[in-house]
């Protein structure tokens, strides 16, 4: 029998010496003194100990995909040879376990055959420990692991929680015969690095046989180096010194190519290095020579300028306090750029400002793009403000790659025809419109008609188009929608042609069809879904081009109906105004700056937008619109700002001459890129397999204020800002904060630690192999060590599977003394109520001698109570108390005169 509170045993003596001191209350009456030591016992919670039968066994199966093979040979020999050494009385449960946890036979089987491409082998374990401690109550559990080792994750923490909740943990370590391997094992690069300052690159290499074979190194997705590697040993190295002029972030990719080679999956290896210059400007312009970047660097910021739009990576942004969109097309800025904006802004603290001209908001295809939410301005389309009548025809791709359904759940058939209805949408009543379904020929669903009084026909005639299979003949789609525009009375004839950028065949004589169109004053735009890569991109980009209209790319079908959007509202609507208009101040600039500025008279032409509701503006137009032309405001922790008059270019005259020109373009920047962050905090990060871990340190001076505003971090997963999360803090000691988070393969990873107002930044940075091929020997030894920590072994025959820990089970005997106590508390008051009182040897089982030191002690103590208590009770009398002890023919007296009364 064990106490699981023996501290309450002390009560016991004090309520002795309480009963002595206080005689009145009679605790030294044996059946009390009883009660008292059972409640005693029942509040120090007693378990009756013994041993348990049966055992609970998990077996936790590493179905990853590098573990497959070797386990699909062994594993129907291990189940038979655990339930025939299965006891009466034992269990055994199957986890299987990749990148998720599932029990064997639970649903959602097909989606866990898609997440095999990690080993979580510490989930696993604690997942099974969890599943053990609620359905293995009152049983000894053993847990058996069959896996290869290599766990893409570390173990820390295991032996603790195994040790803590008592449980052996047993492995077998499943591999095939060594195989020719070679994987890169380690692409090592700084962190972070300075501007222009050298820095090693170090690729390590492992093979199972010596060999030499070719390395290549990327930089940026272009090739930086090539050489042979030789591995000696099982080991191979190659080193190799590289600097950078521009600040960012720097992706570099590491390639192998053996020519014999078990595993592919692991002869690549990826890295990211970031290039701290200070706080800059980064300035994406469609000037070669751009005023905005003059000026700024004569007021001394440090300015990235970026012509080649088609090359920015999200990376970019690092270390940039705010990023310039000078008169720049949203067809020209990669998709996974504008969509990083967002986190970049309202997350990592970062600033955005756009500058008008005839290719920027509406007119450059910002309407409902990514970064529409963050300008303080918004860019819907108003009747008084639409171009004269506009003629279009929009000419969708049905082919067989249509059918295909996104992770969204609807095919890109549907968002391609949902895209289309938003274009109807956003066409005034008097526009003409028709649409063609285009295969092997091109299907008329929609013939030319006006919008308005058959909008509703038209957008469901639209939602009903489907894939039938086949390609897209690019020709007969584009020859259909001319042959209807070309005698439409319309000032502009434009068409949309939604394609398959892997997918658009028989272009036919196409330049001699599109001479003619733009020779009649038509355009065309190219909506194409897929990437410049893909294999028909060469064609979409030269139709775009020789239609003198847009081009979008993009490999999200979700994405769709934003596009058609912007592609509908850039012809539509007349969103760029070249007819000068004079200006008033707002006011509104105090907000930035406490001193007043002389502004600019006149402005040559402006985009014309609205302000939104959570925005300032400083200075509008003096016309009928009363169009902001400087509007700012907060979104979430960055700032955003909207010039809406050209700073360079065609359409700046007037601005550029204006004396005011570098004072108004240096405050309003310095206050978008927010207040430096005080000294005295910082932030590291370091991969452990697939797991980021983030450590935030602090001096003594950040105490307070993290008290009083603890800090957040949020994270994002690729490039969408919806794929943010928030990870919670572990104080770890004081000034000392860490969180982690798991990354995926391939994908990119960026967050921000946010204090207050302002944010620390890190990433973005990405998993920089396969870990899932990395095969680190160093994870095996992990388990090993959690193994023996916990008691376990490694199992070779399986019929010992099922040792018995030999783990106690305790039961409680709290209820039985519970009710022992009620019974003899029952019994106490009859006794007491009754006057019936049993001898003290009644609970002994013998009667003693009259004269024996036992019975004299219990009757001079009934004579003490007897005695009266002063101003209390008076004297009882002897004759009434019944003696302990006596002779029989004093009872028999006794007897006959209660008999004659």
């Amino acid at each position: 029998m064990i106490l699981r509170h023996p501290e309450w045993l002390a009560l016991l003596p004090i309520l002795l010496l309480a009963g002595w001191l206080l005689p009145r209350f009679n605790l030294w009456r044996p059946l009390r003194l009883i009660l008292l030591a059972l409640i005693t016992l029942t509040l120090a919670q007693p378990q009756w100990r013994r041993l348990a039968d049966g055992i609970d066994l998990w077996v936790l199966l590493d179905s990853s995909i590098s573990a497959e093979k070797p386990m699909a040979k062994g594993l129907p020999e291990w189940e038979k040879l655990l339930d025939q050494s299965k006891g009466r009385d034992d269990r055994i449960h199957y986890l299987n376990y990749a990148t998720e946890v599932m029990r064997r036979g639970a649903e959602g089987a097909e989606l866990y055959e898609r997440n095999r491409q990690s080993t979580q082998t510490g989930l696993a374990i604690a997942q099974a420990l969890t599943f053990a401690q609620r359905e293995s109550k009152n049983r000894p559990a053993r847990l058996l692991v069959l896996s290869d080792g290599y766990s893409t994750e570390p173990l820390t923490g295991i032996a603790e929680k195994l040790t803590r909740q008592g449980v052996e943990l047993d492995y077998r370590i499943v591999r095939d015969p060594e195989p020719t391997d070679y994987r890169i094992s380690a692409l090592n690069v700084p962190t972070r690095s300075q501007l222009g300052e050298p820095f090693l690159i170090e690729i390590q290499v492992r093979g199972t046989r010596d060999g030499t074979f070719p390395l290549i190194v990327l930089r940026d997705g272009r090739e930086l180096k090539t050489t042979d590697v030789e591995v000696h040993l099982g080991k191979g190295l190659v080193r190799f010194t590289d600097r950078l002029g521009t600040a960012g972030v720097t992706h570099y990719k590491a390639i192998i190519q053996p020519k014999v080679d078990a595993h592919p999956g692991n002869n690549i290896h990826e890295a990211m290095i970031e290039i701290a210059g200070g706080p800059r400007v980064l300035l994406l312009t469609s000037y070669l020579n751009d005023p905005v970047a003059q000026t700024l660097q004569r007021q001394g910021f440090t300015v990235e300028t970026v012509t080649d739009l088609r090359g920015l990576r999200p990376g970019q942004m690092a270390g940039a306090k705010c990023v310039i969109l000078n008169n720049v097309p949203a067809f020209e800025l990669p998709a996974d750029f504008l969509r990083a904006l967002d986190f970049y802004v309202r997350e990592q603290g970062g600033s955005l400002l756009m500058a008008g001209g005839k290719k920027s908001f509406a007119a450059g295809g910002y309407f409902e793009s990514a970064i529409d939410p963050l300008l303080p301005v918004s860019m819907e389309l108003k009747q008084e403000h639409r171009k004269l009548m506009v003629a279009m025809a929009i000419v969708m791709d049905r082919s067989g790659s249509m059918g295909m359904t996104v992770k969204n759940g609807f095919t890109k058939m549907s968002l391609a025809d949902e895209g289309a209805a938003n274009a109807i949408r956003f066409l005034s009543p008097q526009d003409l419109l028709t649409v063609f379904a285009v295969d092997s020929s091109a299907h008329e669903m929609v013939p030319l008609q006006e919008v308005g009084p058959n909008r509703e026909k038209m957008e469901s005639a639209v939602r009903r188009i489907e894939s039938t299979g086949g390609g897209i003949f690019v020709y007969e789609g584009l020859k259909a929608a001319w042959d209807k525009l070309k005698t439409a009375p319309a000032g502009q004839r434009h068409i949309i042609l939604f394609s398959d950028a892997a997918d658009s065949e028989e272009p036919g004589d196409y330049v001699r069809l599109i001479d003619e169109i733009v020779a009649n004053s038509g355009t065309i735009s190219v909506i194409a879904l897929g990437e410049r890569s893909d294999t028909d991109a060469w064609l979409l980009e030269d139709i775009a081009k020789r239609g003198k209209g847009r081009l979008f790319f993009t490999d999200k079908a979700e994405e769709l109906p934003s596009i058609f959007s912007q592609e509908t509202v850039a012809v539509a609507r007349s969103a760029f105004i070249v007819d000068p208009v004079k200006t008033q101040s707002s006011g509104g600039w105090f907000e930035i700056s406490g001193q007043k500025l002389d502004w600019l008279a006149e402005a040559d032409g402006y985009n014309l937008s609205y302000l939104r509701d959570w925005a300032s503006q400083a200075i509008l137009t003096n016309d009928e619109y009363k169009a902001p032309l400087v509007s700012f405001g907060q979104r979430g922790i960055g700032r955003t700002a909207a010039i809406c008059f050209p700073l360079g270019g065609e359409h700046s005259d007037k601005v550029r001459a204006w004396p005011k020109y570098g004072d108004f373009l240096q405050t309003l920047v310095r206050w978008l890129m927010g207040e430096q962050l005080p000294p005295g905090i910082g932030l590291n990060h370091r991969i452990d397999g697939d797991t980021l871990t983030l450590n935030l340190m602090h001096d003594a001076e950040w105490e307070p204020k993290l008290q009083a505003k603890p800090p957040r971090i949020l994270v994002a997963h690729g490039t969408r800002a919806e794929s943010s999360e928030e990870l919670a803090w572990e104080r770890l000691s004081p000034g000392h904060y860490q969180a982690s988070v798991r990354m995926k393969e391939g994908e990119m990873l960026r967050g921000a630690v946010q204090l207050g107002g302002a944010a620390l930044n890190f990433g973005p940075t990405l998993l920089g192999s396969s870990t899932e091929w990395a095969f680190d020997e160093s994870r095996a030894e992990e388990l090993r060590q959690a193994s023996k920590s916990s008691g376990g072994r490694e199992l070779l025959d399986m019929s010992q599977a099922w040792r018995s820990p030999q783990t106690p089970r305790f039961t409680d005997m709290q209820n039985g003394l519970l009710l022992t106590t009620l019974i003899l508390m029952i019994l106490d008051a009859l006794i007491t109520r009754t006057s019936w009182q049993l001898p003290v040897w009644a609970f002994a089982g013998w009667k003693p001698k009259s004269t024996s030191p036992l019975n004299k002690a219990v009757i001079k103590h009934q004579k003490r109570l007897l005695e009266p208590v002063p101003g209390i009770l008076p004297a009882p009398s002897i004759a009434s108390t019944p003696a302990v002890d006596l002779l029989p023919e004093d009872r028999q007296r006794r007897f006959d005169r209660a008999k004659r009364r």
